[in-house]
């Protein structure tokens, strides 16, 4: 099953989707899957990014190919930070370069959106919290990462999290094939088997922190092959069974 959010006559609603057809869930999120108010052509529809998150939980460092990419050691417990709300956009919304960061790059990930409330959460039991899966690209000034010791600031400016196009139900994880494209050009390739912590150990080690709300999303971390983007580039992130999420580069207006 493929959730949607999506505007559509004016309004926001939310959806599954269907080949060429989006069904209308009756009520607001996605908590009433089986209550379809109506049916829209997907022609006839502008898609958002599928969830609105309190928080965006992101992991560093989450492939061994990506920390040996950054010359960095093999961490013995996820490294997490925090994106804001206000950096996420949703498939074709433009990523904004800000002015004077200068390296902007791509990272693809596999994102894990919460479907209910979690606090520690064992890793045998995090399955029912998780809704399903999306993709996310964690758009990082480089440049400003390199010089500091903290992630938000260089990884949370506005349209630095795109995040699509649907969330995904019932997919197994552990083996998907991740790759990072731009203008056509495919520059990450690999698969969630390479993760080094996986779905459940980052959902328990997380929720052991904070609480995790659902339509949180968990950006797992991105493999090796990240690079540079530049205005009137089209990047996409492409994940095995999910989809391809794609989003223009403009300068920041």
């Amino acid at each position: 099953m493929r959730l949607v959010r999506f505007q559509v006559q004016g309004r926001t609603a939310y959806g599954i989707l269907n080949g060429e057809e989006v069904a209308e869930l009756d009520g607001e999120g996605y908590a009433s899957l089986l209550s379809i108010r109506t049916r829209h052509r997907t022609a006839e529809v502008g898609f958002l990014a599928p969830c609105v998150p309190t928080k965006i939980v992101a992991v560093g460092l989450n492939y061994r190919d990506h920390a040996r990419e950054r010359n960095k050691p093999i961490p013995r417990e996820p490294m997490i930070f925090l994106k804001p709300p206000s950096a996420v956009i949703g498939p074709g919304a433009p990523i904004r370069l800000p002015p004077g960061v200068g390296r902007v790059d791509h990272e693809a990930e596999l994102g894990i959106v919460i479907g209910r409330r979690a606090t520690r959460v064992a890793p045998g039991e995090a399955a029912p919290y998780v809704l399903g899966f999306t993709c996310v690209n964690d758009v990082t000034a480089r440049e400003m990462q390199d010089r500091g010791v903290q992630y938000s600031h260089c990884k949370g400016f506005d349209t630095f999290a795109p995040a699509g196009p649907a969330i995904v139900i019932g997919l197994d994880a552990a083996a998907l094939d991740v790759e990072g494209v731009v203008n056509g050009t495919v520059r990450q390739r690999s698969n969630t088997r390479e993760l080094i912590f996986d779905v459940a150990a980052l959902v328990s080690y997380i929720s052991a922190v904070m609480t995790l709300e659902p339509g949180d999303l968990i950006a797992t971390g991105t493999p090796a092959g990240i690079g540079p983007l530049a205005p009137g580039d089209t990047v996409t992130v492409r994940i095995e069974g999910i989809g391809e999420l794609t989003n223009p580069v403009k300068e920041h207006s």
